[in-house]
């Protein structure tokens, strides 16, 4: 299918798309979003009906950096420090909601994820439009994330009215989810670090596993076609490799070096397995510290 004329360069087409009830792919600097207007339940329902994604799941909402977001949520002393070193940025906060904030938006919910992006284009789109974007992933509900115009085109095709492009995301991996509501807790891991937050906000952060109130909380997630099967060493990582290929078993491996070039090949990697219509994914886990524990998070979800 010909791309031309779904994917642009054009944010002034673009911020008059969501603000006449479009639904767009918009990209941040963690993965591309499909965007609406967080005010418009109609655009927003489009959004959820494009994913296949559950009503009740809540959405983010994303701002641009002059945006009060005062006049959406309710920010606490941790939240306000977290907003002040952290955005624009890989942050999302989730605090009370204000009146402004539609249920469709939150899923009935009584808080609101909010996210100002470090993303030049995003900026500029979001700045144009002057409002609330809500923009979950641009992909199929549960599936890989995309990173590239290209990826969201090739899940959502023409279902959506037109694709922002703005280069690969240098991040790869969807933003830290942090709750102010009483004691800070992390819901989603993400590029900015357990050590990050602590830093900022002086008291003990714990990964979340209740009740999934954010995106991101559900146990299977970011899952290709191939199966993921985890490892925690390269000894392991051969192995496997070894004893799937004598069993007829296609395969290919997933480890990197760097952290952070793991967080940016990771979706793009498991979307190649698929095209090269591989049946399983040996994936060498990362260390556990910083960004790898966003990593190892994602790989776990997709390997369920």
């Amino acid at each position: 299918m010909n791309t031309a004329g779904f994917i642009g360069s054009d944010a002034t087409h673009a911020a008059s798309l969501l603000r006449n009830g479009g639904v767009i792919g918009m990209p941040t600097e963690t993965v591309y979003g499909l965007a609406a207007l967080a005010s418009n339940e109609r655009a927003v329902k489009r959004v959820f009906d494009i994913k296949g994604r559950p009503y009740d799941h809540p959405l983010i909402i994303h701002l641009s950096p002059t945006e009060d977001v005062t006049k959406w949520g309710e920010f606490n002393s941790d939240a306000i420090a977290l907003a002040q070193s952290f955005w624009p940025g890989p942050l999302t906060l989730l605090v009370p909601r204000t009146a402004r904030v539609p249920d469709w938006v939150t899923g009935g919910r009584d808080t609101v994820a909010i996210r100002v992006p470090n993303h030049p284009v995003a900026e500029s789109l979001l700045e144009l439009v002057a409002d609330g974007v809500v923009a979950p992933s641009a992909n199929l509900f549960g599936k890989v994330s995309p990173t590239q115009a290209k990826h969201v085109f090739d899940d959502l095709g023409e279902q959506v009215d037109y694709i922002l492009e703005g280069g690969p995301s240098q991040i790869g991996v969807e933003s830290t989810i942090v709750e102010c509501i009483n004691t800070a807790t992390i819901l989603r891991p993400g590029a900015i670090s357990r050590e990050d937050i602590e830093a900022v906000i002086r008291i003990s952060m714990s990964l979340d596993t209740g009740e999934s109130r954010a995106p991101g909380m559900l146990a299977s997630h970011y899952s290709p076609a191939a199966r993921v099967v985890l490892v925690e060493t390269v000894e392991d990582l051969n192995i496997h490799l070894s004893q799937f290929s004598a069993s007829g078993t296609s395969c290919a491996s997933l480890h990197f070096d760097s952290l952070q070039e793991y967080a940016f090949h990771l979706y793009s990697s498991l979307r190649q397995a698929d095209e090269s219509g591989v049946d399983v994914v040996v994936a060498l886990l990362p260390p556990a510290q910083g960004l790898g524990i966003a990593i190892r998070d994602r790989l776990r979800k997709a390997s369920n």
